[in-house]
């Protein structure tokens, strides 16, 4: 969420049971903006909170220019002081799902997440490099840029329409964009994944008979297997989208029907639900 409608957005989160103080949202709302200074992003979001036992991870991101692949992303346990996060190691992102134990709260801390029989497993192995001994230590600052990465990867969704394809390749914003009508709202196939597309651009070109390269030049989570990964509600009368993951709990999008307002918040320990096949 948009740090200057951080406290407008929250109270938008309260119909999903997502409920944080007016002292604590000032706090944010004033400490990006100066992240967002410092800086010099174009826009600066509150990505959300992975919980600790010791502390909470406050995560938040910016861009200059391309609004996808431009980000970074900066991680809080005080919501003053803001470390940039290093960017996500293949090591880690292998490692991360088979950490079970909770997050700590302390990013120094080295965690031994993977114990293989025999040590040394086929030099095929994906967590083994050539032939050095497995990789099995994860520290907990690299853990936590995995998941952030991970569910972005899977679960962070923006509008059809909200980004613009330039005919360079970039990604800017859509300044005319005005929202999704109420019916398409409705639809899984009018909301996008935010990461670069992983089908092939004549996969996309089927889904939709108005395509339009400048707009559907991503993955729509219609898509996604199984498709009951995605619980869509309504609020307000129906004027309010609210988009769970079922693969991640804790994350949510929202988006006002027929108008530019959207974004997403996550709160959860960090975990995917490994079980939902088995839910369904």
């Amino acid at each position: 969420m948009e740090c200057l409608k951080l406290q407008e957005t929250l109270e938008i989160f309260g119909h999903a049971g997502f409920c944080v103080s007016a002292e604590r949202s000032q706090l944010l709302q004033n400490s990006l903006l100066i992240l967002q200074t410092e800086n010099h992003f174009q826009k600066c979001y509150y990505w959300g909170r992975v919980n600790g036992i010791r502390n909470d991870y406050h995560v938040a991101y910016g861009f200059q220019k391309d609004c996808m692949l431009g980000q970074s992303f900066f991680y809080s346990t005080d919501c003053l002081n803001w470390l940039l996060m290093p960017e996500p190691k293949k090591c880690a992102i292998l490692l991360t799902p088979l950490a079970i134990n909770d997050f700590r709260g302390d990013p120094s801390l080295v965690e031994n997440v993977y114990d293989a029989n025999p040590p040394y497993p086929a030099k095929d192995d994906p967590l083994r490099y050539a032939d050095e001994p497995i990789v099995k230590h994860l520290k907990e600052e690299d853990r936590l840029s995995a998941t952030v990465f991970l569910i972005n990867h899977e679960a962070a969704v923006v509008p059809r329409g909200a980004w613009f394809k330039t005919t360079d390749g970039k990604i800017v914003l859509n300044t005319s964009f005005e929202g999704l009508e109420s019916s398409e709202s409705r639809q899984l196939k009018s909301y996008l994944h935010a990461r670069p597309a992983q089908n092939k651009w004549n996969a996309n070109l089927l889904t939709r008979q108005d395509y339009n390269l400048a707009l559907d030049f991503l993955d729509t989570i219609a898509e996604d297997v199984p498709p009951e990964c995605w619980n869509l509600q309504f609020a307000q009368g129906g004027r309010l989208a609210l988009l769970h993951s079922l693969y991640w709990p804790g994350m949510m999008f929202y988006h006002k029907t027929n108008s530019p307002h959207y974004g997403s918040l996550y709160v959860g320990n960090g975990k995917k639900n490994m079980d939902l096949l088995f839910m369904l």
